[in-house]
């Protein structure tokens, strides 16, 4: 089995240094941190390439032992749309190169590339380096559009083509659950042979269900409130619409309750997508607060704070909030879609909603207001549930996909010099 030494992570449109819930900043960035480190904890050092955005930014960040980050400067220093880095994959590349030529060690073994403008830099990368690439999609075009909201701007025809690529070029995929392994197939016509299943993991140090009660006096949280909870980017995407229509319609059924909704994020994506205007059409200023993205100790004590957390989202690969909420010992109500059908035990840590009627959200969350023990008792299951899905079970699985792939590769060197002799 190869040893694998440094690897090569590629993250172009979005930095892990950036606060997850703003901009494009969400689950993908936690993931692309605490794996790296996870890595390094075993051994193995990881660089991670990422697009500079700001003219005083450092040319390279240590935020882990064993990790770094380098800040590539193509195109202006500032953060551009996602749709612009297309255009800037060349010099990206070509900045890396040079990055790498700077370096004492001059190579990697693998090269790790993260949502598909990093996998198409990876696919040249991987010939100029001659090593493999692995790549993970986090989230894929043709599913987005097929779950497109009206008035919505589809996913361009270049990241489906794009991402046909990545699929056929890289030596192995990585995808966070069984169902996203067979979207890659079903819409990709990947190889499932290739696919290796690493289901993302929590910091079980920062995410715990201790202090509840100390979490929700902290937040003015009073403990006859039934507080719901919605964490991630503002977008139609993550459904906090679907939420604020749920909790309006729960308050004109039962004003007996005395109910709070905190929403942590930030805008992300269309800008014409007004939350304030939403809550206010809603009658609801009085019961929504909106807070900006938190830091993960923070995040913690709100979840902790809650009584639900609520994911009404139309797509998520897998679902980060809610295992990081459920760690926390807070049962989660979410969309029947994607990962979330395997992040959450249903009926046991939470519950899974078919659709976005917002009745069938009231209905659920009305039936677990009216019934405290069951919420408990769910609470308990999900902290239980969480244990096992520490960053080190998602490291060891990840590290074996890179074996394979470098010892792939080192087969197909080999009998392509069989052959040519």
């Amino acid at each position: 089995m190869a040893l694998i030494k440094r690897v090569a992570f590629l993250s172009l449109h979005t930095s892990p240094m950036e606060q997850p819930g703003s901009g494009d900043a969400g689950g993908m960035n936690v993931y692309i941190r605490a794996l790296a480190s996870a890595l390094a904890e075993n051994g193995v050092e990881v660089e991670i390439f990422t697009r500079s955005t700001a003219a005083n930014q450092p040319a390279v960040e240590h935020p882990d032992p064993g990790v770094c980050v380098h800040n590539v400067l193509a195109g202006p220093p500032r953060k551009l749309p996602k749709e612009e880095l297309p255009e800037l994959l060349h010099s990206m590349v070509a900045e890396i190169e040079q990055i790498r030529l700077r370096q004492p060690h001059g190579r990697y073994d693998v090269i790790h590339s993260h949502y598909w403008v990093s996998g198409m830099a990876g696919l040249e990368l991987s010939e100029l380096w001659g090593i493999p690439l692995v790549h993970t999609m986090h989230t894929m075009a043709k599913v987005k559009n097929l779950l497109l909201q009206s008035g919505e701007r589809p996913e361009p025809r270049r990241r489906e083509l794009g991402e046909h690529r990545i699929v056929d070029g890289a030596a192995r995929l990585i995808a966070n659950t069984g169902a996203e392994a067979a979207e890659l197939v079903a819409h990709y016509d990947a190889d499932f042979d290739h696919i290796d299943i690493a289901p993302p993991g929590v910091d079980l140090a920062v995410f715990t269900p201790a202090f509840r009660s100390r979490s929700r006096a902290e937040r003015g949280v009073l403990p006859s409130t039934f507080h719901l909870l919605f964490a991630g980017r503002i977008q139609r995407l993550k459904g906090p619409q679907i939420l604020v229509e749920a909790a309006a319609l729960l308050r004109s059924r039962r004003p007996d309750i005395d109910l709070q909704v905190t929403i942590l994020g930030e805008l992300s994506g269309a800008k014409d997508f007004n939350l304030k205007s939403l809550v206010s059409a809603s009658g609801m200023d009085d019961v929504v607060t909106h807070h900006p993205p938190v830091s993960a100790p923070e995040l913690a004590g709100w979840y902790r704070s809650a009584d639900v957390v609520v994911m009404p989202s139309f797509s998520e690969s897998f679902g980060l909030v809610a295992l990081e909420a459920q760690a926390c010992g807070t049962p989660v109500v979410a969309t029947r879609v994607g990962g979330l059908s395997r992040a959450i035990c249903h009926g046991r840590t939470g519950l899974l909603v078919e659709g976005h009627g917002a009745g069938d959200w009231t209905d659920v969350l009305e039936a677990l207001y009216d019934d405290p023990a069951t919420r408990e008792d769910m609470g308990r299951a999900a902290s239980v549930h969480a244990q096992n899905s520490g960053w080190q079970r998602t490291a060891a699985i990840t590290l074996e996909s890179y074996h394979a792939a470098v010892d792939e590769s080192l087969m197909s060197r080999t009998a392509a010099a069989a052959h040519t002799t």
